[in-house]
């Protein structure tokens, strides 16, 4: 059996069912419940009390975890205790590039490593589904509004990121192994407005904010450390942020899905 913990998030989601339709036993695991494949058992858990995710993980040889609460040690412990060989940890890009602004999933990744279980870390860049975030704006008005409007980034499909899981929960070779995740190539904010603007059928103007404006809107609900990492990467990317990373490819077979892709799979949201 296999674990999903942030079972209804964006990789969440996608991981249960890709999970499902290979054949996996599958128990999901979030704080509420939401629709799932066909036998897919649900599992009320939030990783902030680790003792609530005792019993989901009874039986189970495989965990994804997010980094979720304060205690990985303890949330390593029980899955251990009940019967989890292999764990995949959903990082962050900022683990490796900048430490000293992600002491939390670095905290994380200390864990894992430490755990005694066979392990995969996924440090994926930022994700396309971040545009979720101009949904309202775009449908009430086609305007979408971001920071540093022409800095290009590979942002990476939260369905990749899914699939890189399921391969490294599922699959033999991918234990101790560090995957960076990102998309096919750098897209600016702008051009991920028009792109937007081409799934829907309309254009979609974009509205560039100071950095200031951003933070104050990113305050609302991030800590002040991981707004203060986001707007550096976002503003002034170091090279390795910038840059496109072989792993989707390494592990799926294939590229890895453009920003344009997930615009069109995702445009009901934004019409």
């Amino acid at each position: 059996m296999i674990v999903v913990t942030g079972a209804t998030g964006n990789v969440g989601r996608v991981l249960v069912r890709t999970l499902a339709a290979a054949g996996e036993k599958v128990t999901a695991v979030s704080r509420t419940p939401a629709p799932l494949p066909d036998g897919v058992e649900h599992r009320r858990a939030d990783l902030t009390a680790p003792g609530s995710l005792r019993g989901a993980v009874d039986g189970a040889h495989a965990l994804f975890l997010l980094v979720a609460g304060d205690d990985p040690d303890a949330l390593l412990g029980l899955a251990a205790a009940g019967g989890v060989r292999r764990v995949v940890l959903l990082s962050s890009q900022g683990a490796g590039t900048r430490p000293e602004a992600y002491r939390h999933p670095v905290a994380f990744e200390d864990a894992v490593r430490r755990s005694g279980l066979e392990w995969t870390i996924l440090r994926p860049g930022g994700f396309d589904s971040n545009a979720f975030a101009w949904a309202e704006s775009i449908r009430t008005s086609r305007t979408a509004a971001a920071p540093f409007g022409d800095v290009g980034l590979p942002s990476v499909d939260p369905a990749d990121i899914a699939e890189v899981a399921a391969a490294a929960l599922a699959r033999t070779g991918h234990t101790g192994r560090t995957y960076e995740l990102t998309g096919p190539a750098a897209v600016t904010p702008r051009q991920r407005a028009a792109a937007i603007g081409d799934a829907v059928g309309a254009p979609v103007r974009f509205a560039e904010q100071s950095r200031e404006e951003a933070r104050a809107r990113m305050l609302e609900v991030m800590p002040e450390a991981v707004v203060e990492g986001t707007l550096a990467i976002l503003g002034d990317p170091l090279p390795a942020e910038r840059a496109v990373s072989p792993d989707v490819e390494r592990v799926l077979g294939r590229a890895p899905r453009s920003f344009a892709d997930w615009a069109a799979r995702n445009a009901a949201a934004f019409r």
